[in-house]
Formats: C-alpha cells, sequence, structure tokens
C-alpha cells in the first residue's frame, strides 16, 4: 500500500526500506533500542509489517507492526528523523498505520511509549490498557538488560 501527502510517501513495500537509515536511528537514537544487533533488527522487519516514510527517495521515519492482521497488532519501532520533525509527519504516519490496521479487521493494537502518550492518544486513539488484572506480559530472562537511567527493563 501507498499513502501520499504533498512531496512524502509512506510504503509498506519492504523493497523501499532503508536499512541504514533504520539501524542509525534505533541503534544510536531510539532509547527502546539502543545497541540492538543489526541481526536482530534484520530479522524483526522481516517478520513484521513495516511502514517506510519517504521524503523523495530518502527514509525519514518508520514504523514496525507485529500483527496477524485479524485480531492483534503490536505498534513498534515509530520514529520520524530528527530534521524532518515538526511537519505533522509522525502524526500522519500513526493515523496511516492505525487506518490500514482498522481497514484490516485488526481487532486490538497496543503499544508500549515513554514519552509520546498524547501522540499516540490524539493521533491513534490509544488508551491506557483497561482490565490490567488480566493483561500480562513476559521478557525472555536470557535477553533482558536493565536501564538505570529510568528503571525500564528493556530487551
Amino acid at each position: 500500500m501507498e499513502y501520499k501527502r504533498d512531496d512524502f510517501l509512506i510504503s509498506t513495500d519492504k523493497s523501499h526500506l532503508q536499512i541504514d537509515v533504520i539501524l542509525q536511528y534505533l541503534q544510536n537514537k531510539a532509547y527502546w533500542a539502543l545497541e540492538r544487533p543489526t541481526a536482530i533488527i534484520e530479522k524483526s522487519i522481516a517478520n513484521s509489517l513495516c511502514f517506510g516514510l519517504y521524503d523523495g527517495d530518502q527514509q525519514v521515519g518508520f514504523a514496525r507492526v507485529v500483527t496477524d492482521l485479524a485480531t492483534f497488532a503490536y505498534l513498534c519501532d515509530v520514529f520520524v528523523l530528527d530534521d524532518w520533525q515538526g511537519r505533522g509527519l509522525g502524526k500522519w504516519l500513526i493515523e496511516t498505520v492505525v487506518s490500514y490496521l482498522d481497514e484490516h479487521g485488526v481487532s486490538w493494537t497496543m503499544l508500549a511509549t515513554r514519552d509520546a502518550h498524547e501522540l499516540y492518544g490524539e493521533y491513534g486513539g490509544f488508551q491506557k490498557l483497561y482490565l490490567p488484572e488480566k493483561w500480562m506480559g513476559r521478557s525472555n530472562p536470557n535477553l533482558l538488560r536493565a536501564q538505570p537511567d529510568d528503571g525500564i527493563i528493556e530487551i
């Protein structure tokens, strides 16, 4: 699928992804993925629905969705490069991802964020998890590493 706005394009075609741009951002700028191994990033992209955001031929943003395209989706690894922020592109990217999932009938989408609650709430309709007494999660204990600055454990 492709979505156009002015000179910008969002595409789900993985052949357009610029892996070097994604690696650079995730491994060096994204608090949730700092130093994530290249092989893990490449494997995650290969096994996910990906949305590339482009300004002409240059990739300037990205979002990855782990999904069965029926009952569940997990939105992750969302970013817009610094020089392209402030133009509404992140909002458009989130709206596009959510619209795509809605069109495919996905009934539940979740994400985790430390600092973008308002963005996801306003432009994606995300809310705090309801029924927290039912929801559980598990992290592979062999892959955990502590983040001492905020107490968050990332994998």
